[in-house]
């Protein structure tokens, strides 16, 4: 880049504020409507014939059946699998899209899709609207989003909801070293263990999710 272009570059810098604020405005509007809502988490590269697919389609219909909205990234794999649950219990299933290199379609189970340009705002939208997250397997962004909540009730800077694991198998080894390793070499204590909870039975997935939510006030901020 030459010395005229860089000019003009950082010259644009400070008006990228009003694209960030105007992304933020269209979400906290959109997203107010959809409480009480559970954020399902998991990775865009799982099959429909994979038995996480069907159970994170399973989870979104129960939880559908009980009046929680569904929120998803609203692309492919796990994400299109609960988005589907949703529709199938007749709630609203929401997709919140992040604008990428590679183009990524919102999954046609969604029926209140939301695109956004940066992720950290997409990451505001996935939590401060739910009232608890499940995980589904994922890979790095999973790992992000499940870190990035997990981090943000430890240190109260918004409610405890439940947070679930689904998929014993999967979790195990991340669990594990979190007990072996993280808590040995005191990086966490151990209350932090008790963030989360890991299953392989949607129906206590369900029941938490639901007696938690009844503790609290109808469409109650959990505090970010």
């Amino acid at each position: 880049m030459d010395i005229l272009g860089k000019y003009y570059e950082l010259k644009e810098e400070p008006w990228r504020i009003f694209r960030i604020m105007s992304e933020f405005v269209e979400g906290f509007e959109e997203m107010s409507l959809v409480s009480p809502a559970v954020s399902i988490f998991g990775s865009a590269r799982t099959l429909p014939d994979n038995r996480y697919y069907r159970q994170a389609e399973e989870v979104a219909y129960l939880l559908g059946k009980e009046k929680f909205n569904i929120i998803t990234g609203g692309g492919p794999g796990i994400m299109e699998a609960a988005n589907k649950g949703a529709k199938r219990a007749g709630v609203q299933s929401i997709g919140l899209n992040i604008e990428l290199p590679m183009e990524v379609r919102v999954n046609e189970f969604v029926n209140r899709p939301l695109s956004f340009r940066y992720f950290f705002i997409r990451k505001v939208m996935f939590a401060k609207y739910a009232s608890a997250f499940i995980a589904m397997p994922g890979g790095f962004g999973t790992l992000d989003e499940l870190c990035e909540i997990l981090t943000l009730i430890q240190t109260e800077k918004m409610i405890s909801v439940p947070f679930i694991l689904i998929g014993k198998d999967y979790w195990q080894g991340l669990v594990e070293w979190l007990q072996n390793k993280v808590l040995e070499e005191k990086n966490i204590s151990s209350e932090d263990l008790n963030l989360f909870t890991v299953t392989d039975d949607l129906n206590e997935a369900v029941k938490i999710i639901k007696t938690n939510y009844q503790k609290l006030k109808n469409g109650q901020s959990n505090g970010i």
